[in-house]
C-alpha cells in the first residue's frame, strides 16, 4: 500500500474492540454470490470466487493479497492491483485494520471475497483523511494469493517457525525417532555459525541447539522452515565457543536457522518396559500385520552388540526363515516385534536379555550367544499368512478352534507358562463368544468350553497374582453355572487375596453346601478361619489403642456426643463388641474405652453389641 494511506494502523480499533469479539475460528460456509455476517460486529463477507482445499491462514502467518478498497458509494481509495504489487502483512498482529485480520482468517488460498467492514472495525470516528471520512463503512475486494505459516511452536515466543516448503503427508517425528536433516544457522548480522548438508540424530538427544529437536517434532517429511530462535532455545546467556567447523555464538544471541527435514526412521517400544526397541529402516505396505498364530516368512540377520553374526537366513537368495507367531518357535522379543510389522517392512530390533536368550549361554547357527546378551536383528517381513479369524469361520470351525486353543493352554499351564496359557484361553472364548447362530447342541458345547476356559484362565490369573481378573472370570462362570464349585473355590481364593474375607467366606460356605466332602474347599475354609481370626485380633488391637488414647485426652461435655458417634461408627466398620464406660464429673463428662472384643454373630444388631454404663 502507498505510504500516505495508513491502512495498517488499526491500533485504536485494537484497543477499543479486543475485549468485545466473539468470533469463530473458521468462517461461514458460503456459496459463490452468497453473503453472510462473520461474528457479531457487523463484518460481512460475500464470496466472489472459491478457493482451494480446506486450509485457512492463522494469526502469525504472513499473508499475500491483492485488494481494491472503496467507499459504499463506489469511490475507490486504494488498490494493490493498480500498483501491480501484492500486499504482504502478518495476520493478527494489528498491522492492518481489525476487519482485515478477522476476515482474511476465513479465506482459502486463491479465494476472492468482498468484505463490508463497519467503521468500528476500520478507521472509526477519525477516518483516514483525506481519502476516508469519519465513521465510514468500507468495502474491500480481496484475493488471498498465498500465505507462509509462522507458528510460535513453544507458545512462549522462544521459537517462531515459518514454513518455506510444505512437507508430505501428516506424520511428525516422535522423541525416539532418528531424523535426517539439513540446516544452516546464522546470527542476526547474517554471519553463518554452523551448517550441515545431512546429519542424523535421535530427536530426544537433539543436535546443535535445543531448537532443532523442538522444531523437527512439528515438521513433516520434506518440510523446509525458517526458525527464529531466542537465546533460551539457542545457547543462552553463556553463548557457544567456536569448535571444528562451527563458529562461536555470542551470549544472549538470537539465531536464524534454515532447517529441512529430509527423512526419519520411526523408532517404537515394542514392550512396555522398553526392552524391545524397533527402528524402521524401510516402511512396509498397507496396514495389515500378522496376528497370533500367523505363519511368517522373513529375511533375518542376528548380531551381538559387538557385530558378531550368530544367525543368518534369507540373505543372498538363500531360503527364507519361516516360523509361526506366538508358538515359542523364536525368542520372545522377535515374536512380539514381527507382529507389529507390515509386509515389506525392514526393521532393526534391539532386544534385551529378558526377551532374548536370558541368563544362559545359547549355541546358535553361526556363533554362541553369551549369557545376559542384548542382541540385534535386522529383519524384513517378506510375507505372512494370518491365522483364520472367528468371523471367517462357520460354527463347527469355531468350536473346533476353541477346543484346540484350550488344549494349547492346558499344555502351557502344565509347563508353568501362565501368561501364555491365559492368552490361549482368552482366544478360545473369543471364538465362541457370540453363539446366536449356533444350534442347541453347539450351544451346549460352546457353554462347556466357556466354563472350562474361564476356570482355567482364572487359575492362571491366580498364579500371576492378578486377583481382580481371577474374580471376574469366576463370576462369568457362575453366571453360566451358579453351583460350580471350582468357580466358587477360586473366586474365594481371589477374595482372600483382595482382603474381602466376608465374600470369601460366603463363597466357601456355598461351595461346601454343594460339595461337603471337597477336600480342597475344606482346607481353604480352615485357612480362611485362621486368617479371619488373625485379622480380627489385629483390628481389635488397633481400635483398642485408638480409644485408649482418646480416654487420656478427655473432652468437654459438648464433645461427648461426637465421641459416641465416632465409637458407634468405628464399631459398625470394625465389627467389634465395644464396652464403653461413661463417668460424671462436676466440670465435664468423657468417654473412655475399657475393652474391645470380636463379636460372633453377624446378624446381631449393633445396638446390642454396644454396652454403655453410667
Amino acid at each position: 500500500m502507498e505510504e500516505d494511506f495508513e491502512l495498517p494502523t488499526g491500533d485504536e480499533m485494537m484497543m477499543n474492540n479486543d475485549d468485545q469479539l466473539d468470533l469463530p475460528d473458521e468462517g461461514p460456509m458460503l456459496k459463490v454470490g452468497e453473503e453472510k455476517e462473520i461474528g457479531n460486529q457487523g463484518l460481512k463477507k460475500k464470496l466472489l470466487k472459491e478457493g482451494e482445499g480446506w486450509d485457512t491462514p492463522d494469526n502469525g502467518d504472513e499473508v499475500e493479497v491483492h485488494y481494491t478498497g472503496t467507499l459504499l458509494d463506489g469511490t475507490q481509495f486504494d488498490s494493490s492491483r493498480d500498483r501491480g504489487t501484492p500486499f504482504k502483512f502478518t495476520l493478527g498482529q494489528g498491522q492492518v485494520i481489525k476487519g482485515w485480520d478477522l476476515g482474511i482468517k476465513t479465506m482459502k488460498k486463491g479465494e476472492n471475497a468482498l468484505f463490508t467492514i463497519p467503521a468500528d472495525l476500520a478507521y472509526g470516528s477519525s477516518g483516514s483523511p483525506p481519502t476516508i471520512p469519519p465513521n465510514a463503512t468500507l468495502q474491500f475486494d480481496v484475493e488471498l494469493l498465498s500465505w507462509s505459516s509462522i507458528k510460535d511452536i513453544c507458545k512462549d515466543g522462544g521459537i517462531f517457525k515459518k514454513i518455506l516448503v510444505e512437507g508430505e503427508k501428516w506424520e511428525n517425528p516422535k522423541d525416539l525417532d532418528e531424523v535426517l536433516v539439513r540446516y544452516e544457522a546464522q546470527l542476526e548480522d547474517g554471519s553463518v555459525v554452523a551448517r550441515s548438508d545431512g546429519v542424523e540424530f535421535s530427536v530426544k538427544d537433539g543436535h546443535f541447539c535445543p531448537a532443532l529437536a523442538r522444531a523437527v517434532k512439528t515438521m513433516k517429511k520434506g518440510e523446509k522452515v525458517l526458525l527464529t530462535v531466542k537465546p533460551q532455545y539457542g545457547f543462552g546467556e553463556k553463548g557457544k565457543p567456536a569448535s571444528g567447523d562451527e563458529s562461536a555464538v555470542p551470549p544472549n544471541a538470537n539465531i536464524q536457522i534454515t532447517l529441512e527435514l529430509v527423512a526419519w526412521k520411526t523408532v517404537t517400544e515394542v514392550t512396555d518396559d522398553k526392552k524391545v526397541i524397533k527402528k524402521i529402516l524401510k516402511e512396509g505396505d498397507g496396514y495389515d500385520r500378522p496376528n497370533e498364530g500367523a505363519v511368517v516368512k522373513v529375511k533375518l540377520i542376528g548380531k551381538l552388540q559387538d557385530g558378531t553374526v550368530f544367525f543368518k537366513k534369507g540373505q543372498d537368495d538363500s531360503e527364507l526363515f519361516e516360523f509361526k507367531t506366538d508358538e515359542e518357535q523364536v525368542i520372545d522379543g522377535l515374536d512380539r516385534a514381527v507382529s507389529t510389522m507390515k509386509k515389506g517392512e525392514l526393521a532393526l530390533l534391539t532386544i534385551a536379555p529378558e526377551y532374548a536368550f536370558g541368563s544362559s549361554e545359547s549355541q546358535q547357527e553361526l556363533a554362541v550367544v553369551p549369557p545376559n546378551s542384548t542382541v540385534c536383528y535386522e529383519i524384513e517381513l517378506v510375507s505372512f499368512n494370518k491365522e483364520k479369524e472367528s468371523w471367517d469361520m462357520n460354527t463347527d470351525e469355531k468350536i473346533e478352534a476353541a477346543g484346540k486353543k484350550k488344549e494349547e493352554g492346558n499344555v502351557l499351564f502344565k509347563a508353568g507358562k501362565y501368561a501364555k496359557a491365559s492368552k490361549r484361553y482368552e482366544k478360545a472364548v473369543k471364538y465362541i463368544e457370540y453363539d446366536s447362530s449356533f444350534s442347541e447342541e453347539e450351544k451346549k458345547q460352546a457353554k462347556a468350553l466357556k466354563v472350562a476356559c474361564n476356570l482355567n484362565n482364572a487359575a492362571c490369573k491366580l498364579k500371576l497374582k492378578d486377583y481382580k481378573q481371577a474374580e471376574k472370570l469366576c463370576t462369568k462362570v457362575l453366571e453360566l453355572e451358579s453351583r460350580n464349585v471350582k468357580a466358587l473355590y477360586r473366586r474365594a481364593q481371589a477374595y482372600i487375596q483382595l482382603a474381602d474375607l466376608d465374600l470369601a467366606e460366603f463363597d466357601i460356605k456355598k461351595a461346601l453346601e454343594i460339595d461337603p466332602d471337597n477336600r480342597d474347599v475344606k482346607l481353604e475354609h480352615k485357612a480362611l478361619k485362621e486368617k479371619m481370626k488373625e485379622y480380627n485380633k489385629k483390628e481389635a488391637k488397633f481400635y483398642g489403642n485408638m480409644f485408649a488414647k482418646m480416654s487420656k485426652l478427655g473432652s468437654l461435655e459438648s464433645n461427648v456426643s461426637m465421641q459416641l458417634k465416632l465409637i458407634l461408627l468405628i464399631a459398625t466398620m470394625s465389627k467389634f463388641f465395644i464396652h464403653v464406660s461413661c463417668f460424671a464429673s462436676t466440670r465435664y463428662r468423657s468417654v473412655c474405652l475399657l475393652e474391645a472384643e470380636p463379636f460372633e454373630s453377624e446378624a446381631e444388631p449393633i445396638e446390642k453389641r454396644m454396652i454403655f454404663s453410667p
